[in-house]
């Protein structure tokens, strides 16, 4: 169902889509400028500082590049120096910040910059890359994305097998009718992450899943 096959049109969808993932993004970072500086703001005396939360991800052919969020969580420790869990250091405006998604603003600069893509698989942490199948590593021909294919399907808590069949799918059957069918289906998407308090949604990191047994 309109996969692009070996060749010219693959070429000329990768320069369509690199197209189209700047203008896009330079436009609706432009126009949403008034909303991230308040998001700033609101990060700063909310949270505190720094209001980027940082962290080294794999994008296409395994490169790496840090991919930024506004913060979500504090940076308390305990009486050792560690961090506390995660579900004790996320704050109540930082849950609203996962839940409408507006935590992942800062990667329009990203897609700016051709680190990711509009659509694609979601770049994940680097220490994850000895742990992916075969198959699963079709992820690093294309771009990571901002919007995850998992949004064609009826499920917002997808396991990471399951997330990253959907991945592998989308990067066998790329096709103009595959990104519309996301860009359709992302508003729905994201009303569901809101609904069903997708902020409070934690995995086990995959490495620690698949027990560091590598693939």
């Amino acid at each position: 169902m309109g996969k692009l096959y070996a060749g010219d049109d693959v070429f000329v969808y990768k320069i369509v889509k690199r197209s189209f993932d700047l203008i896009s993004a330079l436009t609706l970072l432009i126009l949403i400028s008034p909303l991230y500086l308040l998001l700033i703001i609101l990060v700063k005396y909310k949270i505190g500082s720094p209001v980027f939360f940082e962290q080294k991800r794999s994008g296409m052919g395994m490169k790496p590049f840090y991919i930024k969020k506004f913060r979500s969580m504090t940076e308390e420790k305990d009486s050792q120096g560690k961090y506390l869990p995660d579900s004790e250091r996320i704050t109540q405006f930082g849950a609203f910040l996962r839940s409408t998604s507006l935590d992942e603003l800062p990667q329009l600069i990203s897609i700016i910059k051709g680190e990711m893509s509009v659509i694609g698989p979601r770049p994940l942490p680097t220490h994850y890359d000895a742990y992916y199948t075969a198959r699963e590593k079709l992820r690093f021909k294309v771009r990571g994305g901002l919007i995850s294919p998992e949004v064609m399907y009826d499920n917002i808590r997808p396991s990471w097998d399951e997330q990253l069949e959907y991945e592998a799918d989308y990067v066998e059957r790329l096709s103009w009718e595959i990104d519309a069918k996301i860009m359709v289906t992302v508003f729905k998407g994201l009303f569901k992450r809101y609904s069903s308090d997708y902020g409070d949604y934690e995995r086990t990191d995959l490495d620690i899943e698949r027990n560091g047994e590598i693939k």
